[in-house]
């Protein structure tokens, strides 16, 4: 165990305090420590052939799509629900679809099956006008079967919809335990733990970091080590990160500490009780990470999907003849939408503002410390004026000494 650094200044006296001077902040730089301990070889480049100039709009999707998850949400302040909330949110929206990377992530299936409808309605387009020989027939078929099985695709949509949103709520209310969690535990040690500074200290450390060990365990490519190197001593930090699970590790660190400090017995054990939060916390984060909604479930949504839209065209065709290439064009960019969302939001950790989650208990914790001595103070000097207020002049007591009123009564 080793004293903090210098980026935690502790004073002689019992009220220790984060510094205004070495505010903790995720930095801005990538570090070339990541969550992933075992980066992958660079890939040889792959040769130019059909197939690689055929991935290249979906590449170029995916590739938008997967930066945009790794950008930092904000908590939504006053200011935000205004806009959230406001009139012109729908023209708003509407402006901002090129730069939606939902609608982004689409440009591959929506122009892939909008070619299908042209290339069907050019081939019946040239059978109507005998520019092919007459045994080629005309690709037609009756609206019964899409009237039957529209319904079926609808709750199909919805119930992928409605199993991924349940997963985005169970995410959330895991990082709000593990949220209050730490504040509360964090409170536990400022109130609790008197003597041993230092150590105290590095115990509220270690307890900052486990959120954003945990933050780093669950988005890929996440900056631990920035993360962390403005918070945990040295040899800490390089234990953490050598270590194969890092909020584990970190846990450890807490149980520790918590050994070593002189503590009642009925203390430590409310402030031990304090780590199964963080469990709970890791298994519930961990199980919606590894366990996706069942395969068959969302290949059978996808399949619908491509089959319906493939065949969409040729069951439009008397009705609508060219204008089924809107019509393919809009059915596919609305249904492909609402499944691409189901996709996202299954996986709910990068799509939650943890950052910004992490950040506000460090502040939180620093506020405390701060503020601990001052409270002390002025909870001792009434207490004080109180005990002068009950006894007279003579020792009796003085009538009515120590009650209060309501304000403004």
């Amino acid at each position: 165990m080793t004293t903090p650094k210098s980026s935690f200044h502790i004073t002689p006296s019992s009220s220790s305090q984060f510094p205004l001077r070495t505010p903790f902040k995720f930095p801005s730089k990538p570090s070339k420590i990541f969550c992933a301990r075992n980066s992958n070889p660079p890939s040889p480049p792959t040769p130019i052939n059909l197939i690689s100039i055929l991935r290249v709009i979906p590449d170029w999707a995916d590739a938008i799509q997967e930066s945009r998850l790794k950008q930092k949400r904000p908590l939504y302040k006053y200011e935000d629900w205004v806009e959230h909330r406001s009139s012109l949110r729908h023209v708003k929206h509407l402006l901002s679809s090129l730069s939606s990377r939902v609608i982004l992530s689409l440009v591959p299936p929506v122009l892939a099956f909008t070619a299908v409808a042209v290339v069907v309605s050019s081939y019946n387009t040239a059978v109507y006008w005998d520019l092919l020989p007459e045994f080629f027939p005309t690709l037609r078929a009756s609206s019964l079967p899409y009237q039957l099985t529209a319904p079926a695709l609808a709750l199909l949509l919805v119930f992928r919809t409605e199993a991924s949103y349940s997963r985005f709520e169970e995410g959330r209310k895991a990082w709000t335990k593990v949220i209050s969690g730490t504040n509360d535990f964090a409170r536990q040690v400022i109130v609790s733990v008197g003597t041993d500074s230092v150590l105290k200290m590095a115990l509220l450390q270690y307890i900052l970091a486990f959120p954003i060990a945990l933050k780093c365990h669950l988005i890929h490519g996440s900056d631990i080590g920035g993360d962390l190197k403005n918070l945990l001593e040295d040899d800490d930090l390089d234990l953490v990160l050598s270590s194969n699970h890092r909020p584990r590790c970190i846990i450890q660190f807490i149980s520790q500490s918590l050994q070593l400090l002189n503590l009642e017995s009925s203390t430590r054990t409310t402030l031990e009780s304090k780590v199964t939060c963080f469990h709970e916390g890791i298994g519930v984060c961990e199980q919606i990470t590894s366990i996706p909604i069942p395969l068959s479930y969302t290949r059978l949504t996808s399949r619908f999907l491509v089959l319906w839209h493939l065949t969409l065209p040729i069951i439009l065709w008397d009705d609508c003849h060219w204008i089924v290439v809107p019509a393919t064009f809009i059915s596919a960019a609305s249904l492909f939408c609402i499944e691409e969302v189901g996709v996202l939001i299954e996986e709910p950790f990068p799509m939650l503002a943890l950052d910004e989650l992490c950040k506000l208990v460090y502040d939180n914790v620093q506020e405390a410390l701060m503020s601990e001595k001052k409270i002390r103070e002025i909870l001792g000097a009434k207490m004080k004026d109180a005990a002068s207020r009950r006894q007279s002049s003579n020792g009796y007591p003085v009538s009515g000494a120590g009650q209060s009123t309501w304000p403004n009564n």
